[in-house]
This record gives structure tokens, C-alpha cells and sequence, in this order.
């Protein structure tokens, strides 16, 4: 018996997939861009930018399910934090409400995720739902690894926010976007060698949007 690759639609729904999860993130840094080449300072300039990256956060949420027909943990978490934080700033006028919402979500998830090894648990394997399925053994390192992951994006980003411009930190986010796609693929071989099942992932990103 020959294994089957995976079909035409589940890859279309992967790139789909990946598109939603980062459509916010380049909106609202394609907002920020704009509103300040018309002469807008950075603080403005973020807070209207905030607009579309709400709109956009619950955008995704709606096409992720409509594609999913569910709403997977991690981007319904990372949408959450977006649309919630977004408000905040939208409300107090305050875009470091924005800046700071990255430390927290990752510094969350980074405690959840080490805190969770001692115990012999992997939510991690939760929060990725069924998109890879592979042995204890494998989740154990993935939880490591992405556990320290998003513990030093949260360092960064307080280190950055705090003592940089706006338009720093923008660019600052747009490198965390990069970083995290290279991080995800560079899990590719360890999960491939670790698979319960012959199939071929796509890569996890450990940043779903903003």
C-alpha cells in the first residue's frame, strides 16, 4: 500500500492559512508606512494605523474560520490579544498599550509553555490543533524550543519599546515577522524526523499577526 500526499486543497488551505495569520501584520504596518509619508508623526500615525490592524484582526478571524471551519487556538489567541490590545489604544489613545501587548502575549505563552515541562505536559501540542502530529518525545522539544522562542521576542520587544522610536519598533516588528517564518522552517527537519504519520508539514510560524 502506497502512501498518499496530501491533497491539492489542504496544501491551498496551508498558504491560506499563513496568508490570514500575517494579513493583519502587513496591513496595519502597510497603514503605518502611508500615514506617516503624509506627514503624520509616529504616535498618530500608529494609533490611526490601529484602526486597520482591528479591522483586519477580526477579518482573518472570520476567513480562518470560514477556511478552518473552526477557529484554531493559536490564531484565535494571537487575534485576541490583537483585537483587545488594539482596542485599548484606539480608546486611551495610547500606542504603547499596542507595543506592549507583544511582551505579554509572548511572555505568557513562554511561561505556559517551560512552566509546563516539569509536569510532563505539552500545550503546545493544543495549540498548534492537529496541524502536525508527532511523538511525546518530539513535543517535548518543540515546547522547549518555541517555549524559549517567545520568552526572548519578549525580552526584545521590552528592550526595544522602551527605549526606541516608533518607527524603530515598526521596523522592529517586521523583523520578528521574518525571524519567525526562518525560526518555523528551521523546525522542519526535527519535526520530519519525529512524524507519527507519513506526511509533509508546512511551516509552523511562532507568530501569527500581530
Amino acid at each position: 500500500m502506497t502512501d498518499t500526499p496530501p491533497s491539492e486543497p489542504s496544501k491551498n488551505r496551508q498558504w491560506i492559512r499563513q496568508a490570514v495569520d500575517f494579513g493583519a501584520l502587513v496591513a496595519f504596518a502597510g497603514a503605518y508606512v502611508f500615514l506617516r509619508a503624509r506627514g503624520l508623526d509616529g504616535r498618530e500615525a500608529m494609533v490611526q494605523a490601529t484602526w486597520v490592524l482591528v479591522g483586519a484582526s477580526a477579518l482573518a478571524l472570520i476567513v480562518g474560520y470560514a477556511v478552518e471551519r473552526r477557529l484554531a487556538p493559536l490564531p484565535l489567541l494571537a487575534g485576541g490579544f490583537a483585537l483587545i490590545f488594539g482596542g485599548l489604544t484606539l480608546f486611551f489613545h495610547d500606542p504603547s498599550l499596542l507595543k506592549i501587548k507583544l511582551s505579554i502575549q509572548n511572555g505568557l505563552l513562554a511561561v505556559v509553555l517551560l512552566g509546563s515541562l516539569p509536569l510532563g505536559k505539552y500545550p503546545f501540542k493544543y495549540l498548534l490543533g492537529d496541524s502536525i502530529k508527532v511523538t511525546d518525545h518530539a513535543w517535548r522539544g518543540l515546547t522547549l524550543r518555541y517555549g524559549l522562542y517567545f520568552a526572548t521576542i519578549a525580552t526584545a520587544n521590552e528592550i526595544v519599546w522602551r527605549t526606541q522610536t516608533d518607527d524603530t519598533w515598526v521596523a522592529f516588528r517586521g523583523f520578528i515577522w521574518v525571524a519567525a517564518a526562518v525560526f518555523g522552517l528551521l523546525q522542519i527537519p526535527y519535526i520530519l524526523k519525529h512524524l507519527i504519520k507519513d506526511e509533509e508539514p508546512g511551516p509552523i510560524s511562532p507568530d501569527p499577526g500581530l
